[in-house]
């Protein structure tokens, strides 16, 4: 409550001051134009001149009061310095003494009310660096004694190396942010040396580097304790005898603290002591013959060594097998032996072989030989030779037992295409590399191939002249010193390339009619299968194509129209990839016969019809003229001396009667034949056709006057016919035709005609007249 109140009266106090009337201030307005950054007096100084970094900006305002201001300088990205300033004034960062260290990129950033503009970069290089000095704190020293020893670079800063060396040979490093480095330095051995140092200034992604300090001498005195290192026996040692090593201390006066003694063979160490040790051992040829006596007391190290040459006691052995090359079940010799030997340490017989591990397979047939079979997979051998407590080691022999090459397959590799290049491959299924094969014809050795990779193929290329020479290419396979392996003859089809293209038609082509089968038959001479393509000349697409596993195959139309007209030819294929082509056929399509004889029968029915119209119209009129004149031949009474009595005559065409005139007869007897005018062959070939009945003849026979004054007529024998016939060759066959004949007899008894049709009716029927 009481914080209440004197918030309340603060406020209060704050309007009575402001005279009652709480006002708002105006906001300023601001804009930054430019702002640079200079480096003074240049950008490329040399160390100790005094640089000066200005950061201007110009920046508008709308007040007279100046704007706070954030400056912020830059090295290389990282913030160097920074300040806040009220006054419009130039900033200004100062560099007195420049050292390398103070080479970089610059760039200077301004900040007001949140508004920000960033410089330039601009790059300032600084070159020339102080000379070390090197502080020693003593001129003399014992061997490893350490050397205390202090490197300064005089007014430099930045990140710093420093360097120290023996004479020329650099010794220590080291890495500072200050411009000295102390170290502690051991010399490597007793006399006079120099030490110095120098330094370099990183100032990233450059370096710079100082020249060297003033030498300073430095003496490294001698200790008088060194190790002695003694080896027992001296002189020619053999392998198996026994060595006794030593390694100690002489010349000191003094026990010195903290000595070490090692004793070691090549990277093997052997013992460790503090004044003295010592060490046996079987002597070997096999290892290092180095040994060293190694003093150590704290920092200081002295060391003596001596090598040692030990004699072979006798070679490692070799073991070795017979044949070089050995084949699966069959027998082999491992012989192990060492080549040398020292004859007056060892004797022949002290030296013995064996196999590591023993081999129940194998027996042994002397010293150091063993025969066996040869096992059907690799095998590791290893030959132990031992005398004298000395044991060695052959190297391991692996044995590798090969495979026998299996009688080898022949075939063709592709197609085989007379006259052409063929592949015939040789293999054998089985049999260890490398293998011979050998392409053979009949008994003539052809070519050899030597194959000793597995991905390899014996490839032979040949030429085939004529397709029974394929039968007699062999292969044989060889891969020991055994008889080679012959394979059987190679069997393979030659293909033949196509010739001799024929287009064959079928009906002939002159007798090519619409609606008769067609077929074009393509026949070529050369090996099926064959794919055949007919074509229409002109037209890139096939009519038709097939494949036929024979040298013929024909291309069909059931139903032949006008439209398939045109010029034909056949192409053919086969694997030899010749294509070979007919000579074209031209194939005209004629109209169909029954066209040809309906259109013909058309015409000769018209012609009919004409014919009988014309006979009927001229029939009309005769027998109007017939009966106006009144002809007759009846008696005027039954016992009339006439001898010519009058006949009545009735002209029909199957039942209907044309005419009935009466006729008299004269003394002489009249024939009346009434013919058909002869028909071309075309017309003969229409009446085939067509069963229409066409008036073949009509006749009318009356005896002579005189045959009736001498005798009287016999019943049957004066005949008047009249014959209406259908014939299609204009014989007097009347057959199974709707022609038909009519009769009229005439007698004494019968004065009229009798109509019939009589079942046969030839021209040997017809009646002879009667003299």
């Amino acid at each position: 409550m009481g914080l209440l109140l004197l918030l309340t009266y603060s406020l209060l106090s704050c309007y009575l001051q402001a005279g009652g009337v709480v006002t708002a201030q105006p906001q300023r307005l601001f804009t930054i134009r430019d702002i640079t950054l200079s480096i003074e007096p240049s950008n490329d100084v040399t160390r100790d001149i005094n640089v000066t970094l200005r950061c201007q900006a110009m920046v508008s305002s709308s007040g007279e009061e100046a704007l706070s201001r954030e400056y912020t300088i830059f090295k290389d990205g990282n913030t160097v310095y920074s300040k806040t300033s009220s006054s419009s004034e130039d900033l200004l960062y100062p560099l007195p003494q420049a050292r390398v260290s103070n080479s970089g990129k610059y760039k200077c950033k301004i900040n007001i009310g949140g508004k920000q503009l960033t410089s330039s970069v601009q790059k300032l290089t600084v070159t020339g660096l102080s000379k070390p000095v090197l502080h020693l704190n003593n001129g003399v020293v014992s061997e490893g004694e350490e050397l205390a020893a202090r490197c300064t670079a005089p007014g430099e800063t930045g990140s710093i190396f420093f360097y120290f060396y023996e004479d020329s040979t650099e010794i220590l490093e080291r890495q500072v942010s200050s411009n000295q480095a102390e170290a502690k330095l051991r010399l490597s051995k007793a006399g006079s040396h120099k030490i110095h140092c120098d330094y370099i200034v990183l100032v990233p992604p450059d370096s710079f580097k100082s020249e060297g300090s003033v030498p300073i001498p430095v003496s490294v005195k001698e200790l008088s304790i060194t190790p002695v290192l003694e080896i027992f026996p001296q002189y020619k040692i053999y392998e198996g005898d026994q060595l006794t090593i030593s390694c100690s201390i002489t010349n000191f006066r003094y026990k010195p603290e903290n000595i070490q003694l090692f004793l070691s063979q090549g990277t093997n160490l052997l013992s460790i002591g503090e004044s003295k040790v010592n060490h046996s051992m079987v002597a070997l040829a096999k290892d290092p013959g180095e040994f060293e006596c190694r003093l150590e007391m704290g920092n200081f190290v002295k060391a003596a060594t001596k090598t040692v040459s030990v004699t072979e006691l006798f070679s490692m052995p070799t073991l070795t097998l017979s044949p070089a090359e050995v084949f699966q079940k069959e027998y082999m010799t491992l012989t192990c032996r060492s080549e040398s030997y020292a004859s007056e340490r060892l004797s022949k017989e002290e030296l013995t072989f064996a196999l590591d591990p023993p081999q129940s397979h194998l027996m042994l047939e002397g010293p150091g030989v063993f025969y066996g079979k040869v096992l059907q997979s690799d095998f590791n051998y290893t030959c132990v030779a031992q005398a004298k407590g000395i044991v060695k080691h052959s190297r391991t022999l692996t044995v590798r037992p090969k495979v026998s090459v299996s009688i080898p397959k022949i075939s063709v590799v592709g197609r085989a295409v007379l006259h052409q290049s063929v592949k015939i491959l040789c293999q054998s299924d089985i049999g260890s590399l490398p293998i011979n094969y050998t392409l053979l014809k009949d008994t003539a050795e052809v070519s050899v191939m030597s194959i000793k990779l597995p991905y390899q193929q014996a490839l032979f290329t040949v030429t085939i002249t004529h397709p029974a020479e394929i039968s007699k290419f062999t292969c044989k396979a060889k891969n020991s010193h055994k008889e080679a392996q012959r394979s059987k003859s190679l069997n393979a089809t030659v293909i033949v390339p196509l010739t001799h293209p024929t287009l064959t038609v079928i009906p002939d082509i002159a007798e090519i009619s619409e609606g008769d089968h067609l077929f074009l038959i393509c026949g070529v001479d050369g090996t099926p299968p064959v794919k055949f393509k007919w074509y229409r000349v002109g037209n890139q697409q096939p009519v038709h194509n097939t494949t036929s596993n024979t040298n013929h195959s024909n291309y069909q139309v059931p139903l032949l129209s006008k439209e398939h007209a045109d010029n034909y030819y056949c192409e053919a294929v086969n694997h030899a990839n010749n294509v070979v082509r007919s000579d074209p056929v031209i194939i005209e399509v004629r109209m169909a016969l029954w066209k040809k004889v309906l259109i013909g029968g058309f015409c000769l029915l018209t012609g009919a019809v004409l014919v009988v119209v014309l006979v009927l119209c001229f029939k009309s009129k005769r027998g109007k003229r017939e009966a106006a004149s009144e002809l007759s031949v009846k008696p005027s009474s039954p016992k009339s001396d006439d001898s010519n009595p009058p006949i009545t005559v009735n002209l029909t065409h199957d039942t209907e009667v044309f005419n009935a005139d009466t006729v008299r007869v004269d003394k002489a007897a009249v024939s009346v034949w009434s013919k058909r005018p002869a028909e071309s062959a075309d017309d003969e070939e229409s009446s085939l056709e067509s069963n229409e009945p066409d008036v073949e003849y009509t006749e009318v026979v009356h005896p002579q006057p005189a045959d009736l004054e001498r005798a009287p007529l016999k019943k049957g024998t004066d005949t008047v016919y009249s014959e209406l016939q259908n014939s299609p060759h204009g014989a007097a066959d009347h057959h199974d035709y709707q022609g038909s004949v009519e009769y009229a007899e005439l007698n004494g008894e019968q004065p009229e005609i009798n109509h019939h049709h009589p079942e046969v009716n030839t021209y040997q029927d017809l009646p002879e007249p009667v003299d």
